[in-house]
């Protein structure tokens, strides 16, 4: 069992109210393989929302707020359904400040890169789950 960003499933969960559907994804829900999950939502983000990254350790919306409570709220909940599933691995959205994987936007809202992970692919990985990006399919 994978758990999955729920993006990647086809549910329009993106902070645009979009989403980024990867085939594959949506085959793997279909066939019972994976659980879709979007921690944002999870944690009490509306959908559309603020664009939001990571700041200073900190996730903060373009315009300043902070809303990294919300954000490490959805990462504890992902973390039990991937758990309470027996998930050891995860297709996560890359770049994102809650499921990004090696690689996430830098804080600027300017579309540039850094290292690092997004809240809930932190919480996964911290607790032995392995953690790939559409990217790697």
């Amino acid at each position: 069992m994978k758990i999955v960003s729920a993006c990647l499933a086809g549910v329009n969960c993106r902070y645009d109210g979009k989403s980024n559907t990867i085939d594959y994804v949506v085959d793997l829900v279909k066939s019972q393989d994976a659980i879709p999950v979007c921690p944002e939502q999870m944690g009490g983000l509306t959908t559309p929302r603020e664009q939001a990254e990571i700041v200073d350790g900190r996730v903060c919306t373009i315009t300043g707020k902070d809303v990294t409570d919300l954000f490490e709220r959805g990462a504890y909940e992902g973390l039990n359904i991937a758990t309470l599933a027996g998930c050891r691995e995860a297709i996560l959205k890359s770049r994102s400040p809650s499921c990004g994987y090696g690689k996430i936007y830098n804080g600027t809202y300017s579309g540039e890169m850094t290292e690092g992970n997004g809240l809930f692919a932190k919480l996964l990985s911290e607790n032995g789950i392995d953690i790939i990006t559409e990217e790697d399919l």
